[in-house]
């Protein structure tokens, strides 16, 4: 069960604009977003997407330029096993049958004013 809306946010501001920016990445590069911010108590994912038959369960980590921290820092083991136990529930619920899937994490980093692209790096199979 979905806590939330499709694409409801789940997350700061910063966060969210993050999440645009990956989707929006991710498109761009040949996945279909499924689903964004998918919860249930225990576990949230950030975007849930199809690359070919592949499942892909995306977290995304948004930091500022300001920060010197890697978001990378920021998927720990803790993260990672929250992550596959909402990923499992989503199994189950759609009552999907053993589809391949994946582990994708997306780094943004966002620039300081608008006109400042955005840094952004794909993992795929982080975890």
């Amino acid at each position: 069960m979905n806590l939330q809306r499709p694409g409801e946010s789940s997350g700061t501001p910063l966060g969210d604009a993050g999440e645009d920016v990956a989707a929006a990445f991710l498109q761009k590069h040949g996945y279909r977003i499924l689903e964004r911010n998918y919860a249930y108590p225990g576990g949230e994912i950030d975007l849930i997407a199809a690359e070919g038959d592949v499942l892909v369960f995306v977290e995304v980590k948004t930091r500022s330029s300001r920060d010197r921290v890697s978001p990378m820092l920021a998927v720990t083991r803790r993260k990672q096993k929250l992550v596959q136990r909402a990923a499992e529930r989503f199994i189950v619920q759609l009552r999907l049958r053993r589809p391949p899937v994946r582990f994708d994490v997306v780094t943004v980093i966002l620039g300081d004013t608008p006109d400042r692209r955005p840094d952004i790096q794909l993992f795929k199979n982080a975890f």
